[in-house]
Formats: structure tokens, C-alpha cells, sequence
């Protein structure tokens, strides 16, 4: 695989490829890292696999440990979910990847916190820049996609079909009618993390400590200096795309389930959940993570293990 980073070519070379999962036994970190919406059925083959002190690294995570915890893993085994991809990229030919950002910081929290010493140990040793959270909630409702992929690709959908796709939703949505549409959402979701005695951080400020080392700047203006980037890749090219299919049900099918047992109104989530049913003809909560989903019992797991409420 050749890396293409800004014009600087590096070539990756992968030391053993294979289908069987039966592999995975001899490695101290796991990485997932598919599309959320495939998690459940490629952990249900992972997971009996796994043995005690390994690392299960899963990015992004929208709160997938829970459904580690429902598959019962092997006493010792260590989740850790991370915000978002700590690369930002596309395959632009076979085996060449063009990088389009690289994070500064990759929030990451971990299960159980008894563990997170020596998982950050390990961790630390990848030579990503991490940041340790809280817990894994914090880094499941952090996943700055639940937020921009989900305004941005609704708001975008006249464009969307309008060009063919030849369209970057970054370089265009983001007016100022469509950011107070994207605070309006994020303020739902830090009245969730508040009451689940979670850090609840703006996304713009999030989006800041991922991207920027630079405390002087505000995070709106590092978010808008992001999206300007020529590098930007375009897309969404379909209506029926990962910004809406995976970051819709994944995402704020979570937030809204949250806060409904937490008694948080969320209009704007799920006016952005009917808007997104009602543009692919189909109900994307039908297949979407809700406490249900995940199990009720695992989320009190997770939750009482990392403080929070």
C-alpha cells in the first residue's frame, strides 16, 4: 500500500493478509474499524476469538462495546473505542490511499477503567497521538460524525442529486443558517452527555482539540479552516450514502433513544432521523442502535464502570 500524504509517498507494507479469524489470537491489538452499521456481525466472529489482555480497538465506536459486552468475552479482554478515524483519507486507486488530514489528538476511552493504565501503555506504544476520556460513552457520543455528517448530508441533499455528486458537502453547507441547525443538535446531545455526568464539550471545541495544537483560535474558526481544505474529498456523491445510511441509525438513532429514557428533548435529532427516512423511503430507526439494541443491562455496565450516571 502506498500513502500519498500531501505529495510525500510512503510506501506501508502489510506483513500477512487473511480471512480467518482464528489469526487474531496472536496480536495485542485488535483493530475495527468497518462501518458501524457491521460492527455487531463482525464482532460476533471477533470476540470469541479474543483472549484475556488483549486490546480491542474499535473506531469509530458509537458505544460498540456494549455489544462486545453482550457477546460475554474472555475476563482480561480490554475495549477501547475511539472518537473518530485518526486519518482522514480515501483509496483513490488499488493500493494507493490519499491522506487528506491526520489528527493531532485521537480521544480514545477505555473498558474497564480498571485496565486503562496498562492499555495505555500499550496503546501509546501505535505512536498515534491519543488522549485518554473518561469512558467509552464520552468517546461514542464525541464521534464528531454524528453531528456534520448528519446536517451536512441532509442539508445537502438538493446538491447531492442536483450535481450527480460531483459535490463537497464541506466546501458548501456549512452557512450560517445550516451551523445554527448544527449547534441546535449539538446542545441536544451535550444535555445527554450532562446527564450521564459526561464532559459535555461543544463540537466545535471537540472538532478544535482533534485538529489544532493551537490554543489562540476559537474551534469554529479551526472547524472552517478544516473544511476549506482542497484536500476535502467530495462527497456525499449519493443521497443513499454512509453520511446519512451509517451516522443516522448508528448515530443519532443513539442520541435520541438516550434521550428519551434520560427525559432530554431532542427535536432537531429526530426531525433529522424522519427527514433522512422520509428522503431514502425507508425507516432508518428500524435498524437503528438503541438502548435496545445495545442492551439496556451492558449500557448500565459500561456507565457504572467508567463514573458516569
Amino acid at each position: 500500500m502506498v500513502m500519498d500524504e500531501f505529495g510525500k509517498e510512503t510506501v506501508c507494507r502489510i506483513a500477512h493478509l487473511s480471512r480467518s479469524t482464528d489469526d487474531i489470537s496472536g496480536c495485542e491489538i485488535v483493530l475495527l474499524c468497518t462501518q458501524t452499521g457491521y460492527h455487531r456481525d463482525v464482532l460476533r466472529c471477533i470476540v470469541p476469538n479474543l483472549v484475556p489482555g488483549q486490546i480491542l480497538l474499535i473506531v469509530p465506536g458509537y458505544l460498540s462495546t456494549a455489544s462486545v459486552l453482550a457477546l460475554r468475552p474472555a475476563q482480561g479482554v480490554i475495549i477501547a473505542e475511539g472518537e473518530s478515524n485518526f486519518i482522514d483519507g480515501r483509496i483513490f486507486a488499488p493500493g494507493r490511499f490519499r491522506v487528506g488530514f491526520r489528527n493531532v489528538r485521537n480521544p480514545l476511552g477505555i473498558y474497564p477503567a480498571s485496565a486503562a493504565a496498562d492499555a495505555e501503555k500499550k496503546l501509546d506504544m501505535l505512536g498515534t497521538p491519543f488522549f485518554y476520556l473518561k469512558n467509552v460513552v464520552e468517546a461514542a457520543l464525541h464521534n464528531p460524525n454524528m453531528i456534520v455528517h448528519t446536517v451536512g448530508a441532509v442539508m445537502s441533499i438538493p446538491r447531492i442529486e442536483a450535481t450527480g455528486g460531483d459535490y463537497c458537502m464541506y466546501h458548501e453547507v456549512f452557512t450560517p443558517s445550516v451551523w445554527r441547525m448544527l449547534e441546535a443538535l449539538d446542545g441536544e446531545k451535550m444535555q445527554v452527555l450532562e446527564k450521564l455526568g459526561c464532559e459535555p464539550v461543544p463540537y466545535a471545541e471537540a472538532c478544535k482539540f482533534r485538529n489544532s495544537l493551537d490554543e489562540q483560535r476559537s474551534g469554529k474558526e479551526v472547524f472552517f479552516e478544516y473544511a476549506a481544505m482542497p484536500t476535502r474529498a467530495k462527497g456525499p456523491q449519493s443521497v443513499d450514502s454512509r453520511y446519512i445510511t451509517e451516522d443516522v441509525p448508528q448515530g443519532l438513532v443513539l442520541l435520541e433513544s438516550l434521550g428519551r429514557t434520560l427525559g432530554v428533548a431532542t427535536p432537531v435529532c429526530s426531525s433529522l432521523i424522519e427527514l433522512a427516512s422520509a428522503a431514502l423511503g425507508r425507516d432508518l430507526r428500524s435498524s437503528g442502535r438503541t438502548i435496545e439494541y445495545l442492551g439496556v443491562e451492558n449500557i448500565k455496565t459500561i456507565l457504572n464502570d467508567g463514573g458516569a450516571q
